[in-house]
């Protein structure tokens, strides 16, 4: 993503892992072996660092004794992800014990110093320096007899290599993932739109399946806290909304004005009564859906959280229409992948030109739009109750991820994956997002694999392109996902 409109309000973090292997047979054997393979396991925690994540280097592992040494330091430091840097030939026995015991996700790294040995020179000293590969089958199949999945493999070098580099970035976005979703407090007030069967969720599973809880709170504490909204805050927040969106002439759609004086006043003191509730009740997302009675003061508090719901998604706060929990957790994952995550559904089809548009009304990550959003005033939301200001824009240009996180019919979550392109071109002007999303093989096709899955009729909306990131989550969760791509059936 660019430089973001809208600065987080808690930096994405992860606690990480890191402790490297060996044999110790080598070290009397071979002098100077032992310090050149830690200088190569603090290039690789240097490498992990420059993340953004907290990493915690616990050494060099080279026989049994010192696995069952280290194993309860891993279990006490509250980690999210653990990556096992094979320095050279190691026995299983300096893994087996960890791999039994530890109960966070272990990622294998084999990076050697060199591209290619310098064959006409080498040496024994040289191939144990670049032997990183040698027992990581011995590891995989140690792993499997301890009851565990193999963990994944980071293969390369250690030096310029950008795949390798792209991989253990995505390893510290999936454990910046983790750690959120496993302390996420979301919060929780309304019910799913009448109807709505696929909004339906077991909020127990979802801390069953995610670790987060969710915080069930009532709009009327809202109502309370927008009473103590001052005339200044209320003038602050209509600055920032300003100087962040667009507020355009209607174009073709009657329901469209431009932005009203009351709709931004009234937006904008729903957004500081917003900003206290999450304070109050230490929030990391919220998902919501009320109506209130007609003409009351809570009706047209509860119509009125786009503009202040879109503020807190694109600072890292994931807040989602239509009492949708499941989408909402979709978001917070796509956020704390660094893929910003907006919320979406499917749009009428251009079987012209072969596109689906994707969008939603009601609050969106304005951080991934494409150019500057525009604010709408509204005179009524369709299928709502309420009138007031609504957000439109479209996503970034370029690659585009979707997840929808379905239920199989035994209660588990399934995730719904699927990537594509955001095209130019012109979007409905309606007050709400529309992207012109583009699936291969062709949109018909597309589609008709995308529902055979699953999904809820909502998504999170993300740029880039991060399935196998989604996936390897997925994984670790030990929930079933399926990648719509032109081979996945």
């Amino acid at each position: 993503m660019s430089t973001p409109r809208i600065p987080r309000r808690k930096p994405r973090t992860a606690r990480i892992g890191v402790f490297g292997v060996g044999f110790h047979k080598y070290w009397p054997q071979f002098d100077g072996l032992l310090e050149e393979l830690r200088g190569k396991l603090s290039v690789f925690v240097d490498q992990v660092r420059s993340h953004g994540v907290e990493v915690i280097d616990f050494g060099i592992v080279d026989d049994a004794h010192s696995a069952y040494a280290l194993l309860p330091k891993l279990k006490a430091a509250d980690l999210d992800l653990v990556f096992c840097d094979m320095l050279t030939y190691a026995t299983s026995a300096t893994f087996a014990v960890i791999a039994r015991g530890l109960d966070v996700p272990m990622v294998l790294v084999a990076l050697q110093p060199l591209p290619a040995l310098d064959y006409p020179r080498a040496t024994t000293y040289m191939q144990l320096c670049n032997d990183d590969f040698c027992s990581v089958p011995e590891f995989t199949g140690v792993a499997i007899r301890m009851g565990r999945k193999p963990p994944p493999v980071i293969l390369g070098t250690l030096k310029d290599d950008p795949i390798a580099q792209a991989e253990i970035a995505d390893w510290c976005d999936i454990a910046m993932a983790l750690h959120d979703l496993k302390r996420a407090r979301i919060g929780h007030f309304g019910h799913p739109i009448e109807h709505m069967f696929d909004m339906q969720t077991d909020q127990a599973a979802l801390t069953a399946a995610f670790g987060c809880h969710v915080v069930q709170t009532e709009p009327d504490e809202l109502l309370r806290l927008e009473r103590t909204v001052t005339q200044a805050e209320i003038q602050a927040k209509e600055a920032q909304i300003l100087e962040l969106f667009a507020t355009p002439d209607p174009v073709s759609d009657p329901v469209t004005t431009k932005l009203t004086a009351e709709d931004l006043h009234v937006a904008a003191r729903v957004a500081v009564a917003l900003d206290k509730f999450i304070e109050v009740h230490d929030l990391d997302a919220l998902a919501y859906y009320y109506e209130g009675e007609e003409d009351s003061p809570m009706r047209r508090l509860v119509t009125n959280l786009i503009v202040g719901n879109s503020l807190l998604t694109a600072a890292g706060f994931p807040m989602c229409g239509e009492s949708d929990l499941k989408t909402c957790v979709a978001m917070l994952i796509m956020d704390r992948l660094g893929m910003g995550g907006s919320f979406a559904e499917f749009h009428p089809v251009d079987f012209r030109e072969g596109f689906v548009l994707v969008g939603h009304d009601g609050p969106h990550h304005i951080n991934i739009a494409e150019g500057k959003p525009v604010l709408r005033s509204l005179r009524k939301y369709h299928g709502k109750p309420g009138c007031g200001a609504s957000v439109e824009f479209k996503i970034k240009e370029g690659p585009i991820t979707m997840l929808s996180i379905g239920v199989r019919h035994d209660g588990r979550f399934k995730f719904v994956i699927a990537e594509g392109e955001s095209v130019r071109g012109p979007i409905p002007p309606t007050g709400n997002t529309n992207t012109r999303g583009f699936f291969q093989p062709d949109v018909r096709t597309f589609l008709k694999r995308w529902v055979a899955e699953g999904p809820t009729h909502h998504f999170a909306l993300g740029v880039g392109h991060r399935a196998e990131a989604l996936k390897q989550l997925a994984d670790i969760l030990d929930i079933e996902a399926a990648i719509v791509t032109p081979d996945s059936l």
